[in-house]
């Protein structure tokens, strides 16, 4: 018979790692917020740009992906459609269903708003390329377990 396999307590290193990842985080959120304030948006007006950058989306999945209620998505689409950023488009494989897409103008302010990030210019303009290269990899590795 088997027996449960033990949870082993994570070591010195990996705690670090641990904690080292969070203040990456939270620095990575505060610079972004900085930088969507500069282009007189919210924070989550910012993510939803650019998550739309990536494919038109409907609603529902947008609220999905952001982690909040789907009357939140409404009010955020309707201000950066109100601003040009956005535009509502009928969905082709369901014309009942609307999404929510990118316009040119929307893809501009998101280039800007990621070329803004002090993040990316200062710290990790501070590592060397190869540097760099091996923690991209890292990274990706992390995230496809």
């Amino acid at each position: 018979m088997s027996t449960p396999q033990q949870t082993r307590r994570p070591d010195d290193p990996t705690v670090e790692v641990v904690e080292l990842i969070g203040e990456v985080v939270t620095r990575y959120h505060a610079d972004y917020e900085d930088a969507a304030a500069l282009h007189s948006l919210t924070g989550a007006q910012a993510r939803l740009l650019g998550l739309l950058c990536l494919e038109p989306l409907p609603m529902r999945k947008l609220a999905n992906r952001l982690k909040c209620e789907p009357s939140n998505v409404t009010g955020i689409v309707d201000r950066l459609e109100t601003r040009g950023l956005v535009e509502r488009r009928p969905d082709p494989s369901d014309r009942r269903v609307k999404l929510a897409a990118v316009t040119k103008e929307g893809h501009q302010v998101a280039r800007e708003l990621r070329e803004s990030l002090r993040f990316a210019s200062e710290p990790l303009a501070g590592l060397a390329d190869d540097e760099r290269e091996l923690l991209r990899r890292l990274l990706r590795r992390m995230l496809d377990q």
